[in-house]
């Protein structure tokens, strides 16, 4: 017995010391960098109508928290879950619609929905786990043929489009605020003459609005949307954000998630505080997906 007890003692002892000496694949932070846990991410997005997921593309922590948030929430909402994500343009929704009734192959959808190269790694758990439990799966971004004619001629050049290419995008005129910081700071990003048109944070502007847009168009009478796309589109509730605010005639209860990479994620750098209601802190070095 007085063995066991001090096996005991001595395990609590050492248990801060060993816990100390572990490298944290990352650390969850609340908006003002208080350090929060997973469950209280959890439990603000199940209360949330939609939920906006930033991503560092090719960081595989955001990747992992993406479909265990997804799994969580299926486990509470069940099929008053939507799923939806950037990565997905709207005029392949057909094709995914398609797949997931089980009108056609994996690999035909694959194929042919213009899938980002990460696709295989990164986003089709996503959107096996959405099949697999007869959710719908969104595709909400414009198609990149769009927002490079933004990006050539502004927003008026869309309206040379035929409607069926219209319905592929948000609603003409596009509100568009210049001023707001994240789309005056694309004007000044360092390494980017070749962009530094007033049209470059359009064809950014383009992207929000349109993802607002089928955000709110295939929102679920009671539940709630879990939206996938990368940080900078929601970061200080600027992007998709404002778009989702600016398009809805009701109030929303918007959740939003950053993720940033830091030397440390002992604490939240200061220029990361704010940016969303929980931010995912990683490591720089984390192993890249891409």
């Amino acid at each position: 017995m007085q063995k066991l007890i001090f096996l005991l003692l001595f395990q609590i002892i050492l248990t801060p010391a060993f816990a100390d000496n572990q490298k944290a694949a990352y650390q969850l932070f609340d908006r003002d960098g208080e350090p929060v846990h997973y469950e209280d991410m959890l439990s603000t997005a199940a209360t949330s109508g939609i939920v906006m997921f930033g991503e560092l593309h090719n960081n595989p922590i955001a990747h992992w928290l993406q479909l265990e948030l997804a799994t969580d929430l299926y486990g509470q909402a069940g099929d008053g879950l939507v799923l939806g994500a950037e990565m997905l343009e709207t005029d392949n929704q057909i094709i995914l619609d398609e797949y997931f009734e089980g009108l056609i192959m994996q690999n035909h959808f694959e194929s042919e929905a213009r899938l980002w190269n990460n696709y295989e790694t990164d986003y089709r758990p996503l959107v096996e786990f959405a099949r697999e439990n007869g959710l719908y799966f969104i595709a909400t971004n414009i198609p990149r043929r769009y927002a490079s004619m933004v990006h050539r001629g502004g927003f008026e050049a869309l309206e040379e489009l035929t409607k069926q290419a219209q319905s592929w995008i948000a609603p003409l005129p596009v509100p568009y605020d210049p001023d707001l910081p994240g789309y005056r700071a694309m004007l000044e990003m360092e390494g980017m003459p070749a962009h530094g048109t007033e049209n470059f944070p359009k064809a950014q502007a383009i992207k929000d609005a349109t993802m607002a847009h089928f955000i709110l168009q295939n929102m679920p009478d009671s539940g709630m949307f879990l939206h996938f796309h990368g940080a900078y589109h929601s970061n200080n509730d600027e992007g998709i954000v404002w778009y989702l605010h600016e398009y809805s005639e009701e109030a929303l209860q918007v959740m939003t998630i950053s993720t940033v990479e830091q030397q440390s994620v002992d604490q939240l750098q200061e220029e990361h505080r704010g940016l969303a209601d929980f931010i995912i802190a990683v490591p720089a070095n984390m192993t890249k997906t891409y």
